[in-house]
């Protein structure tokens, strides 16, 4: 358990290299059992999300070192396809790990996967569209057993354009005969870096970005040397802080299209946004207005990830916000806590009025959820006093030492670690035997 202590009032100076990409970290660490393998990817966030995706992987049998942001991986072992539902329970994302297992072994044993209860985020595209591939798929509860003796290309519409979908087919079709072709794919940034990492390991694939995704199996290759991409809700978060407190933050190391959206909104706001090559400025008075009507949608799209945070930095802009939530249908459960700072929200369904007041007072928060978690820090930070948020790990489990990053550009935010569990306290992944073989990538 941690609790989180913010005084607000700081405006934030500074610059600040924005930490790997949490969503594109954990289908890369799924997709590097797909061939027998080894890996050196860099630019790794130290989460628990990853610490969870490397347990997953060393159960299976592969060789996983550390040293700093990057992470070795010798998958050239798998030893087991059964993934043990404690080890599932820890992050929604293990369920693409069906889909690598699909590839490798031609069989996959897991349970419904864990993570932030955002409200229902069935798995039937996934299952139909492995399928569709010639997948056998039965279920026992919340368990899930999927075998297929040999898996071939198919045309998949999906109906939704699901990121965790998209990418179980892109996995298991590298092990398919034939061509794949995913009509209706995701578009995430995301969905780019995975294709980027099996290009690396010899698959074929063509299409990541836009919505007609083409697999046409692999030729695979020995070893790999792979960068994950910057995370642009983390670079959202950190530009939504500056907004709402104030002053003048430069991000580096991202791509100011990925999250363009946000910082549309933030201009819209009155923050003065510059952005040059893989940098960007935020420049904010503290005063902002309501920059009108905010709609989550898949990527290109406003992300759902960054609605929660946006909310804070704009808790006490002039004007009214109505925020509209078409992903997950629990997606406000930070608002009655935001509403215990002073803050003027009302829900009706999927959509949410925000009328910005004029001040915001510290209290004691409970963060329901990992952006919940960090929306609730962002609005500490524009708060007269102290706010507390008593967090059970949500936040760590998305954002690398958030609480150094802010204090670094001014904030006064610091965390009280309160008996075990906390991220320092995880235990970190063995040096294995073959760890610096590995690392010879």
């Amino acid at each position: 358990m941690d609790i989180w202590h913010i005084r607000g009032g700081n405006r934030l100076f500074g610059s600040c290299r924005v930490q790997g990409s949490k969503n594109a970290s954990l289908p890369v660490l799924a997709a590097s059992i797909v061939f027998p393998a080894r890996s050196r990817i860099r630019n790794v966030p130290r989460l628990r999300d990853a610490d969870a995706a490397v347990s997953i992987l060393s159960h299976l049998g592969c060789s996983v070192g550390r040293e700093e942001n990057e992470l070795y991986i010798d998958s050239g072992l798998v030893a087991d396809a059964d993934i043990p539902r404690e080890l599932m329970a820890e992050m929604r994302s293990s369920v693409i790990f069906m889909g690598a297992l699909l590839a490798r072994c031609g069989e996959a044993r897991l349970s419904l996967p864990g993570g932030c209860q955002l409200g229902k985020r069935p798995i039937d595209l996934h299952l139909s569209a492995l399928r569709a591939m010639g997948a056998e798929i039965s279920e026992e509860g919340s368990d899930i057993f999927c075998r297929a003796a040999k898996l071939h290309g198919a045309e998949i519409d999906l109906r939704f354009p699901s990121v965790g979908a998209t990418e179980n087919i892109m996995l298991a079709a590298c092990a398919a005969e034939g061509r794949t072709t995913i009509h209706g794919a995701a578009r995430e940034p995301e969905i780019v870096a995975l294709q980027n990492y099996l290009s690396s390991l010899g698959a074929h694939i063509s299409g990541a970005g836009s919505g007609r995704i083409v697999i046409c199996g692999a030729s695979a290759r020995e070893t790999t040397d792979y960068t994950v991409p910057s995370d642009r809700i983390v670079a959202s978060t950190l530009a939504c802080a500056c907004a709402a407190a104030g002053g003048r933050i430069i991000l580096s190391g991202v791509n100011y299209e990925h999250f363009l959206t946000v910082l549309h909104f933030l201009n819209e706001a009155g923050c003065d946004i510059i952005h040059f090559n893989d940098i960007v400025e935020i420049s904010s008075s503290g005063v902002l207005r309501a920059p009108g009507s905010v709609i989550t949608a898949p990527y290109p799209g406003f992300p759902t990830d960054a609605q929660p945070i946006l909310m804070a930095a704009l808790l006490r802009a002039q004007g009214t916000t109505q925020f509209t939530e078409t992903i997950f249908e629990n997606r406000y459960r930070h608002v009655s806590e935001l509403r215990r700072l002073g803050a003027d929200i009302s829900v009706d369904g999927t959509q949410a009025v925000l009328r910005g007041v004029k001040e915001l007072r510290g209290e004691t928060l409970t963060a329901p959820d990992l952006r919940g978690g960090a929306a609730m820090v962002v609005a500490g930070l524009t708060a007269r006093g102290e706010t507390r948020v008593v967090d059970a790990g949500h936040i760590a489990r998305g954002y690398e030492s958030f609480d150094d990053r802010l204090c670094a550009l001014g904030a006064d935010v610091w965390i009280e670690h309160k008996g075990k569990g906390t991220y320092e306290d995880a235990s970190q992944p063995d040096q294995p035997a073959a760890f610096q073989q590995a690392r010879r990538v």
